[in-house]
């Protein structure tokens, strides 16, 4: 194993020929020990993955678009009957554009883009968005989903800050699916989880991300939720669409309606 030693040993190629290609990432993210207390990232033939250091930690955890659960849910997940698809508006003629707000890996923001929907990512921490990059970047090379991936468009910062001064035009829904302090142990069994939650913690600004989303959404947010979870602090939803263990709440701002057709 070859380490980085700009970034003393927290970036690791798996073979000697990625080595080049380590030390390129390094300097783009420009990580410090703090960024990555208790996890390493590894760069191999899988692309990059983010490996937790301590006892008990889960395997690596990468971002795959192409095969996996990705391709499952593309290839079998239902198409625009899909939950979250009713949640954003997806219908007959309307394909918002969205603001996938807290994009984590990029799962949702997928489904949507696979649906012809137009998706912007935002994710604050360097170490998730970096999953994030490599795997889009992965996903353009392949010919089935390549053309997915190119309506997916990658942030990373703030996502408050980047909403408060946004300077294009406002997407039609902002998505956002904020971190919830669970109690039920059950809740953390994925090891996306296990791995996520000392590396990011919560959201305790979930109630200042909904007002930035309702002050520069144009039709509406959606909020994804554990079902009995409450609502985010702050406005209530007009509604809910409520699934056996997910609910997704919508402010609802302005209808949306199909494009009229080019005469």
């Amino acid at each position: 194993m070859v380490s980085e030693a700009g970034v003393a040993g927290l970036i690791e190629a798996l073979a000697p020929e990625f080595a080049g290609a380590v030390e390129s990432l390094a300097g783009e993210l420009k990580l410090s020990p703090a960024d990555m207390a208790g996890f390493v990232l590894q760069y191999g033939h899988q692309g990059l993955l983010l490996q937790a250091t301590g006892p008990k930690a889960p395997g690596p955890v990468r971002v795959d678009f192409v095969g996996g659960a990705a391709a499952h849910r593309r290839l079998q997940g239902g198409g625009s009957g899909q939950m979250i698809a009713r949640a954003v508006g997806i219908q007959s003629g309307v394909r918002p554009t969205v603001l996938d707000a807290t994009a984590g890996l990029g799962r949702d923001a997928f489904v949507l883009a696979q649906l012809g929907c137009q998706v912007t990512l935002v994710e604050r921490h360097p170490l998730i968005a970096a999953l994030l990059a490599d795997g889009l970047r992965r996903a353009r090379l392949d010919a089935e989903v390549g053309p997915i991936a190119e309506r997916m468009q990658l942030r990373c910062g703030d996502a408050i800050a980047l909403m408060s001064g946004w300077a294009d035009e406002p997407p039609q829904v902002v998505y956002l699916d904020p971190m919830f302090p669970h109690r039920d142990k059950s809740a953390l069994v994925k090891k996306e989880m296990l791995l996520f939650r000392p590396l990011v913690g919560d959201d305790p600004d979930a109630p200042d991300l909904l007002a930035a989303a309702l002050a520069l959404a144009s039709h509406r947010v959606v909020v994804k939720r554990p079902r009995k979870a409450p609502p985010v602090a702050g406005p209530a939803p007009g509604y809910a669409l409520e699934g056996k263990s997910t609910r997704f709440d919508i402010y609802a701002k302005k209808t949306l309606k199909a494009k009229p057709a080019d005469s």
